[in-house]
């Protein structure tokens, strides 16, 4: 088999290979679609005008050309090298083409189609030009030959070409924009889903109509339905009146003064703290806002922890300048019973880790409220031999307060010492037995606890009231209608609590 550049004319294959020419093609019709019926009437038309049997619109790639319309063929390509269009676009004066006989012209002779079926005889053609390159033809084809073709007709089958480039660059336009429109849609869509997701409100204010207008998380945010652009007016309103007048202010500066927007409001319907950016997007000829666009975050949640952490902090200074004022009087009144200055440490270090633990088991539930259990295991488990087998508890669910878990812990600390010291913990057999109880007052809940020791030493009452004695009576003092008692019987000390929740 000869090579290509061989059996083909070397102006056949310049044309057919020119950059320029395959250049304009791709920009024109970068995939071929197969017959288009958008291109049927341009091919009638011309099988009209010269009463053809054969009419068709092609483009010529570098190897095949393609029928974008075809009468009297059912094919839909043919090898470009061996077409009659391949030579028309090699000449170089461009102009329409006219073989009368495809027997008598050298060029056309020994093609396939004229040596063998369909024994093609007559053609005329006319090049699709598209930004000066040849890249089709409109032509039409007989079997018998045809010497005399009036000048006029050539001249309508040139305008079926311009015609039909015309339409080529009108479809490939329109696809292009059918594509941006696509691209641009895809983007608009992943920006929105991309809001939603981030959950961002965006929005927009036209002050020209005065409306403003937002996507569906900008009127969930400010509890807005239906969803549907409003006045200014009725944003605003939107705003919490606590936040108003500050929203306002803002926007009126952002607008005046072309500065970046940026404020923090509550809505008033949804209740939702929002963080509101924005600012002045278009002006018009004298500079004036036109356009405002802004997005909304909601911060709630950092707003609440904001506001929690405030409040943790002043309940932090409260209970630190109630602390400091107690541990100057427990220095005071420890110091008074206490002239050996390692039996003061002891004592005083002792009441101060009580006051420590307290401060502690608050902090860990953010001052809020703690549970009486981890309270008696907080404060008594130092001073035993074995927590398990020396401390019996039976209680009600009872949840302590601040002030409460702080008088509490030094009224435990205290029993506990002593038992350490004289009573119950002091040695292996003993325990103690506590029994806490939550009971209704006159429709108030009042905490009953009994503090009870066995198993230790004989009790005998002590012969003067020591500064632990008068601490476990006035720890809850600050806790209006609490007590406690103690009894030391010989069996063992009891202490009653009586403190309101």
């Amino acid at each position: 088999m000869k090579d290509r550049t061989e059996a083909v004319q070397p102006d056949v294959a310049a044309a057919l290979d020119a950059p320029q020419r395959l250049a304009a093609l791709e920009a024109t019709v970068p995939v071929f679609p197969g017959p288009d019926p958008d291109f049927d009437d341009i091919a009638a038309l011309a099988s009209a005008l010269f009463s053809a049997p054969v009419a068709l619109v092609t483009v010529l790639g570098r190897v095949d050309q393609w029928f974008l319309a075809r009468q009297g063929t059912g094919e839909i390509r043919t090898p470009s090298d061996a077409s009659f269009c391949a030579r028309m676009i090699a000449d170089p004066t461009g102009r329409p083409l006219i073989v009368p006989d495809a027997r008598e012209d050298l060029r056309f002779a020994g093609l396939p189609s004229v040596t063998g079926a369909p024994h093609l005889r007559f053609y005329a053609g006319a090049p699709i030009v598209i930004d000066g390159q040849a890249i089709g033809t409109v032509c039409v084809f007989d079997t018998e030959p045809r010497w005399a073709t009036p000048p006029d007709k050539m001249e309508r089958l040139g305008r079926l070409a311009a015609l039909a480039a015309s339409f080529l660059k009108l479809k490939e336009e329109t696809r292009q924009r059918t594509l941006a429109a696509e691209a641009s849609s895809r983007e608009e869509r992943r920006h929105v889903m991309a809001l939603d997701a981030a959950n961002v409100a965006s929005w927009m204010w036209d002050l020209k109509t005065g409306l403003v207008s937002g996507n569906e998380t900008f009127y969930r945010m400010l509890g807005i339905t239906p969803a549907r652009p409003m006045r200014a007016r009725a944003f605003f309103k939107a705003v919490h009146s606590a936040n108003r007048k500050a929203t306002i202010d803002r926007l009126r500066e952002a607008l005046n003064g072309g500065q970046e927007y940026d404020e923090v409001f509550r809505a008033r319907r949804s209740g939702r703290w929002l963080l509101g950016r924005g600012r002045v997007h278009e002006r018009d000829a004298e500079g004036r806002p036109t356009l405002f666009v802004g997005v909304n975050v909601d911060v709630t949640d950092a707003q609440l922890a904001s506001e929690r952490t405030r409040l943790l902090l002043r309940e932090l200074n409260h209970r630190v300048k109630n602390t400091l004022a107690m541990l100057q009087s427990l220095a005071r009144q420890t110091l008074r019973q206490t002239r050996d200055p390692v039996e003061f440490m002891d004592a005083f270090a002792g009441r101060l880790q009580s006051l420590s633990d307290a401060h502690a088991l608050l902090s860990d539930h953010e001052w809020g409220v703690i549970h009486l259990n981890m309270l008696l295991q907080k404060q008594l488990m130092p001073y035993t031999l074995d927590y398990d087998s020396q401390v019996e508890i039976h209680k009600d669910e009872v949840e302590l307060g601040p002030d409460q878990a702080v008088g509490l812990g030094l009224v435990l600390h205290e029993l506990a010492t002593n038992a350490r010291k004289y009573g119950a913990l002091s040695v292996r057999s003993g325990k103690i037995v506590v029994t806490a109880r939550v009971v209704s007052e006159e429709g108030q809940r009042v905490l009953h606890m009994t503090w009870h020791e066995v198993g230790g030493p004989p009790v005998a009452p002590p012969t003067h009231r020591g500064f632990g004695s008068i601490l476990i009576e006035r720890s809850l003092d600050k806790i209006l209608g609490s007590s406690v008692h103690v009894e030391y019987l010989p069996q063992g000390v009891t202490a009653l609590v009586r403190m309101p929740l």
